[in-house]
């Protein structure tokens, strides 16, 4: 016995996983962001200390951009709380039954603090202190 699974496409690419799943996938975005920085950075550094290149100028340029700056703080600090999240229902179980309750405590915590930092961040910026 199979099972029909008669869905076109648009049904098929519509979200239907609700915050926890949306946290879970942010969480695996994040996670490769900073990697992708850290992998950046590395590069960077071989690039200006050992070859003399501008490659390493150039991609200090990209990885200090506030665009950079600001997305690569979206990662860390999202990863850092949903991680906290995830160490939490780990380490009491019975807290599951909350995890719907525990991923808008993460975003009420994460939204005003991430918020407030890019303001500051852009403010410096375009102030120029």
């Amino acid at each position: 016995m199979t099972l029909s699974r008669k869905v076109g496409l648009r049904d098929g690419l519509r979200y239907k996983g609700g915050g926890p799943m949306l946290a879970w996938i942010l969480h695996r975005i994040s996670g490769v962001g900073m990697v992708l920085f850290i992998g950046l950075h590395v590069a960077a550094s071989f690039f200006t200390q050992q070859t003399g290149s501008n490659l390493g100028i150039n991609l200090n340029i990209v990885y200090e951009s506030i665009y950079f700056q600001v997305a690569i703080y979206f990662f860390v600090l999202f990863h850092g709380l949903n991680g906290m999240r995830v160490i939490i229902l780990d380490l009491w179980p019975r807290m599951i039954e909350y995890q719907r309750e525990l991923t808008w405590l993460t975003w009420l915590i994460f939204i005003p603090v991430y918020g407030l930092t890019v303001f500051i961040m852009v403010y410096l910026k375009i102030t120029g202190a």
